[in-house]
């Protein structure tokens, strides 16, 4: 692991730990000033403030006394001074002493060095939730494509894409 791998794998324990202490401005100090936020549901903030402001409203409110668990799974340099992360990361309520499944929770993050630092310039959280491809001649699949024969035929839809 090089010294740049260490220095993420820290920024990655502050963020835990910030969210752990309900700490909006010390999980906010883990981004760059124009980050890009996504969470779970889709809800997007540019910028620190904006995200800092979401989750001290998150701290104090729906939040509280939550803990944030997990780890970092992979860390790959894209460029001298950027990093893409993907790791796991699940909110852990107070009433509960292990995550239910349904909160299981990638992230996909892009570190940048700074002057001072490596910061998050941007996240995207969405659940593990995998779901499974049907194979081409499965029933869903069939059906997908009678539907959209019939509609084609009908004049809904969009048009077919062209060979």
């Amino acid at each position: 692991m090089t010294t740049d791998d260490h220095e993420i794998k820290d920024l990655f324990g502050r963020l835990v730990r910030a969210w752990t202490d309900n700490d909006a401005v010390a999980y906010g100090a883990c981004f760059t000033e124009d980050s890009d936020y996504v969470s779970y549901d889709g809800t997007r903030a540019a910028g620190r403030i904006d995200m800092q402001n979401a989750h001290d409203r998150l701290f104090r409110g729906v939040l509280a006394g939550s803990a944030l668990v997990g780890d970092i799974e992979t860390i790959r340099h894209v460029a001298p001074g950027v990093a893409i992360v993907h790791g796991t990361a699940s909110v852990l309520m107070p009433w509960r002493s292990r995550l239910p499944k349904r909160r299981r929770s990638r992230q996909t993050l892009v570190a940048v060095r700074t002057e001072g630092a490596w910061l998050f310039t941007a996240l995207h959280n969405g659940r593990v939730r995998p779901v499974r491809i049907p194979a081409p001649e499965s029933l869903p699949s069939r059906m997908a494509r009678a539907m959209g024969h019939a509609a084609h035929r009908l004049g809904l839809g969009r048009a077919p894409a062209s060979t």
